[in-house]
């Protein structure tokens, strides 16, 4: 009886949302299947765009995994796992985002039937771990190097890699075009490989073949006074100095008083006003700079000085292509003109303001540090042009990476099968529940020549068992999807290529992102703790409140409360 008695013991609020169970990790893995869901159709060079519409009424139409990721404002907690590995993915690669979800999709996908069987999930991450440090390992024997090539024939297979990127965007009619000019912008810039040294300047209007790269820098004519116009706009081989101080009067900050006894002393203060801004002006003259740029103002009477001399100014320059100016031109950066020598003078072989659409562009060409690049893109919509700046980020990032990391893979599934069939042979010399999970992970990988053929309009059944029996054969290691006659191809013999980087990291991030969401068995939520700080301010402020009332009526004065 006592025992019936017992009060029930109550350790959460009152309204927390607990789950937890089998129940809660099918239900977190079916929110992830549904996100890989919704970018499926986008992989591969005949995959779907999106047209996401925010609450702004901004629209962006993309192709690529890490940006309909981060727009689609994903609410559920285990879902947005996937959102972090595609970013991560971006920033580490560049290219994979939409592989690297659908990867964690399907071994989620595939580890369902087990947990709903009982198994635990401990047993699905230990098998997973291993299959995915088999395939890793796999994928460093497969890849080929491309190290000790000479610089052309390096050239071609960098532009090759970036053509493969390319080929899957929206700019694809054009990967060959586009490719050669990210090859060339990532040479510029050489070892010092900062992402920021290669500027993409977006101008609308013309065609995609208008794009051009300036191996130097170019940015947008900035705002100018009269007499800009009678400035040159083109040098040979100049002197640039490049600033970060006003050059124009100014009133002054604080509100300074002066008291003059004399009214002829007022001129005295007007001219010295004067001296100090022509005092600045002489001695950017007699550096022998022909091309003055200035992060701040450049004014009127400082626009007309320079245009009598014959010289080029702008002011309002951004921080960043000053930047760049400064790292291609081998000038400095100054905060004041004293002391202006030769050495912190920049120079180039060609300086010219040139019309590009309806905008005018400042371009410095033949730059000797070299260390810059900059893509002019041209295209009809706004649009459209943003994709071609998101596609060409990732054929520089792949590029940058086939760099360094110089192996590359097959494309077009022909890596991913060749990992299927090797571990589907790795399963069977393992006795125990391991064979049917590693099997299940193998099964995983043929998603990306599965989903290639769907989105190419394909029989992925008829063209994935003619893939098997290719790789089985023992010389089909290097085979795909041959997305133009829909059959299988040697993806090497066809330059589908990718850094092996890629799928490294793309396998490395989609297993890790599986185990986490495995091993959560339990989620609680509380609905009070987004209000619980909203109330805690409130009673604050109502006891404050009382306390002022209180003193306010013992003062006797104050407002009367109503």
């Amino acid at each position: 009886m006592a025992a019936m008695l017992q009060p029930q013991i109550i350790l959460l609020k009152e309204g927390t949302d607990t789950s937890q169970g089998k129940a809660q990790v099918v239900s977190n893995i079916n929110a992830c299947t549904a996100v890989a869901d919704s970018i499926r159709t986008t992989l591969g060079p005949r995959g779907m765009d999106k047209l996401i519409h925010d609450d702004k009424g901004n629209t962006t139409i993309s192709n690529d995994g890490a940006t309909i990721m981060k727009l689609l404002d994903i609410v559920h907690p285990a879902a947005k796992i996937l959102v972090d590995i595609a970013k991560s993915q971006d920033s580490e690669v560049g290219d994979g985002t939409t592989t690297v979800v659908l990867l964690a999709g399907e071994f989620l996908k595939e580890t369902k039937p087990f947990i709903e069987d009982g198994v635990h999930p401990q047993n699905l991450i230990r098998s997973y771990r291993t299959a995915s440090l088999l395939a890793i390992n796999k994928i460093k024997d497969l890849a080929v190097s491309i190290e000790g090539k000479s610089l052309e024939e390096k050239k071609s297979l960098l532009a090759k890699c970036a053509a493969t990127t390319l080929s899957s965007k929206l700019i694809g009619g054009e990967k060959e075009f586009f490719a050669n000019m990210v090859v060339d912008a990532v040479l510029a810039i050489g070892i010092d490989d900062r992402l920021n040294l290669i500027g993409i300047k977006k101008v609308p209007g013309g065609n995609m073949r208008d794009s051009f790269l300036v191996n130097g820098v170019a940015f947008k004519k900035t705002f100018s006074y009269a007499g800009f116009e009678q400035q040159p706009k083109k040098f040979l081989n100049p002197k640039i100095l490049l600033l970060n101080i006003e050059l124009e009067l100014k009133s002054e900050k604080e509100n300074a008083e002066i008291r003059l006894s004399d009214p002829s002393q007022y001129q005295s203060i007007v001219d010295a006003e004067w001296n100090i801004i022509y005092d600045k002006l002489d001695k950017c003259v007699k550096s022998g700079a022909k091309i003055v740029l200035s992060r701040l103002a450049i004014g009127d009477l400082a626009t007309q000085y320079f245009a009598d001399r014959d010289i080029f100014c702008a002011g309002r320059v951004t921080e960043e292509d000053l930047q760049r100016v400064a790292a291609a031109t081998g000038g400095t950066v100054q905060t004041s003109v004293n002391n202006c020598i030769d050495e912190v003078l920049g120079s180039c072989e060609v300086f010219e303001e040139r019309q590009v659409g309806n905008e005018r562009f400042n371009i410095f060409n033949g730059c000797p540090s070299g260390k810059t690049a900059t893509i002019v893109l041209r295209g009809g919509a706004d649009q459209f042009i943003e994709e071609a700046e998101r596609s060409l980020h990732d054929a520089i990032m792949i590029v940058r990476r086939a760099l360094k990391n110089s192996t590359i893979v097959p494309g077009g599934g022909a890596i991913d099968m060749e990992l299927s069939r090797y571990l589907r042979v790795h399963a069977r010399t393992i006795a125990g529940k391991s064979q049917l999970f590693i099997n299940s992970y193998a099964k995983a990988l043929e998603i990306i020549p599965r989903q290639l053929c769907d989105n190419a309009g394909f029989d992925s059944t008829d063209v994935l068992n003619k893939l098997r029996q290719k790789h089985a054969s023992g010389e089909g290691a290097n085979y795909g999807v041959d997305i133009n006659t829909g059959g299988i191809a040697d993806s090497f013999a066809n330059f589908v290529w990718e850094p092996s980087v890629v799928k490294i990291n793309a396998i490395n991030a989609a297993t890790e992102a599986c185990c986490l969401i495995l091993s959560v068995d339990e989620t609680v939520k509380n609905p009070k703790s987004e209000s619980a700080q909203g109330e805690a301010a409130a009673s604050a402020m109502a006891g404050r409140g009382r306390g002022g009332a209180a003193f306010r009526g013992r003062g006797g004065r104050g407002m009367r409360r109503r």
